[in-house]
């Protein structure tokens, strides 16, 4: 079951991987901010859709949740204006081993404290040299 789930997380960054590649032609297109909100919109349009179908109906509202945990709506628009403006500039793999950096990083602090009710699981010396790596991988594709 983990590999499967592992294999989705990584089809899934490559979808980001093809966002990021059409993210920034639309934002030279017709500017971060609406390339931002187009690409917002049609991910809302089509999510309110699967709810419809899908959700089910005696979930709690989403006006009840603490607002701490609706921090990703903020945090969702950042990551994809960030995308709009760099990608064209520094390329989609240079962004993306990027994004992967800081996204590991902040992942084993978020691990390590058990932040956000998720369970701890304390930094060893694999995922620091595994972070490393990531690093070294930015440092390399930089200078290339």
């Amino acid at each position: 079951m983990q590999i499967l789930l592992i294999l989705i997380v990584v089809l899934g960054g490559m979808g980001l991987s093809v966002e990021a590649g059409l993210l920034g032609p639309l934002g030279n297109e017709v500017g971060e901010l609406w390339a931002t909100l187009s690409i917002f919109g049609v991910g809302a349009a089509l999510t309110f859709f699967l709810m419809l179908f899908f959700s089910p109906r005696d979930s709690p509202s989403f006006f009840s949740q603490p607002p701490l945990l609706l921090v990703g709506g903020i945090l969702g628009p950042v990551y994809v204006v960030v995308l709009t403006v760099v990608t064209p500039v520094i390329g989609i793999a240079l962004t993306m081993i990027g994004i992967l950096a800081g996204q590991v990083f902040q992942s084993l602090l978020i691990d390590h404290y058990g932040l956000f009710e998720t369970m701890e699981r304390k930094i060893d010396s694999k995922r620091i040299i595994a972070l490393f790596f990531i690093i070294a991988a930015l440092i390399f594709m930089a200078q290339g």
